[in-house]
């Protein structure tokens, strides 16, 4: 097991947990009455989430070779199972139905299960094929099929953000796996000119999912008491902490001012009450273990662990940037969690277990390779 890899998951894990602690405290007590409420499940989960993580390690990576297909076929159930009009199951917030089970019991993303599913999957068959994936029948046409699939009913929930991930993530694993570079060109500025194509035709009015939140983006201080508002609050949470912060529990804006500062918002919070050094520190905690993912994925024994671990630290990568990126103001505002401090148990068991595939390929690197 790779100890470097590991001792960077216990301690964001750790500080997430503390984080989380002293964002949620106000929500909690205005909720619950109890302002321990959102961290003492979170901190259960965290330690579920541990156990499967280090179970998940001591079994061999192989053995995820044979859930690809059975992953997928969970994930388009559920996506399906989540967009059934009328289902009871289904829960909405925020104009979004992205979750299953039952409000203030249980419930989860089933968005979540797809990325892994995605994953696991592309790794497992990429890895069979070698020169066959510079063929557009089998290097191509499958992947790009099964990302349209589950694109669409993760859009018609919809979910802007998760889609990017998940198409993101497969794009990184087909290149990785030796798609042709004209292939990788062609892709990329398709991609590039259908984004940039939404945000006019959103600016536009023409496409009206998302256009408030892309004109909010341009100048939120333009609707402060709007659209406007939740961004205008994370500047103001991330502007307050200055150089060295207000102290660790002692920030202000999480009282209510700030919304979603115990989810998506969290790094604002952890902006004001550590300071932009504290921030910096926690970015390159991310960094170092996203490194050592990489470094992990290019010692692997065999193509298929690379594979696996490219796909987990790539959408680790993307997720956290992603996440940092909107609470800055930098891209429009979407609802993406932080890895290992949003509240969230399923996510956080979830992102424990891709830890737990990642140091189950450090297990078998050889030897002479390994430190």
């Amino acid at each position: 097991m790779d100890l470097p890899f590991l001792i960077l998951t216990l301690l964001l894990t750790a500080i997430g947990l503390i984080m989380l602690f002293s964002a949620s405290f106000p929500r909690a007590y205005y909720d619950t009455g109890d302002g321990t409420y959102y961290f003492k499940r979170q901190a259960i989960f965290a330690v579920i989430g541990l156990v499967a993580m280090f179970v998940v390690s001591k079994i061999n990576y192989q053995r995820w070779r044979g859930a690809g297909r059975l992953l997928v076929g969970l994930a388009l159930f559920l996506l399906i199972l989540v967009i059934i009009p009328h289902n009871p199951l289904a829960i909405t917030s925020n104009n979004a139905t992205r979750w299953l089970g039952i409000r203030g019991v249980f419930q989860f993303q089933p968005s979540e299960i797809a990325k892994l599913a995605v994953i696991v999957y592309f790794s497992d068959t990429i890895s069979k094929k070698r020169e066959k994936m510079l063929t557009w029948r089998q290097g191509i046409l499958p992947y790009v099929a099964l990302l349209a699939v589950i694109g669409v009913l993760m859009m018609l929930e919809p979910h802007l953000s998760g889609t990017v991930l998940i198409f993101a993530t497969g794009a990184v694993l087909m290149i990785v796996g030796g798609i042709q570079g004209w292939l990788v060109a062609v892709g990329v500025t398709g991609v590039s000119a259908l984004a940039f194509l939404f945000v006019k035709l959103a600016e536009a009015g023409v496409i009206k999912y998302g256009a408030a939140r892309i004109e909010m983006w341009h100048n939120p201080w333009e609707d402060y008491y709007g659209d406007g508002y939740q961004l205008a609050q994370s500047l103001i949470t991330i502007g307050s902490g200055g150089l060295l912060g207000v102290g660790l529990g002692r920030g202000r804006q999480k009282f209510l001012y700030l919304p979603e500062q115990y989810n998506d918002f969290i790094f604002s919070v952890v902006c004001e009450e550590l300071g932009l050094i504290g921030a910096c520190v926690i970015m390159l905690i991310f960094s170092m273990l996203i490194l050592r993912g990489f470094w992990i994925a290019l010692h692997a024994r065999d193509r298929f662990g690379a594979l696996l671990v490219v796909g987990v630290m790539t959408h680790l990568a993307l997720q956290t940037f992603l996440n940092i990126a909107v609470v800055s103001g930098f891209v429009p505002t979407t609802g993406i969690s932080l890895p290992f401090f949003s509240y969230g148990g399923t996510a956080l068991c979830l992102q424990l277990v891709e830890m737990g595939i990642v140091l189950s390929v450090s297990r078998q690197m050889p030897a002479a390779r390994a430190g």
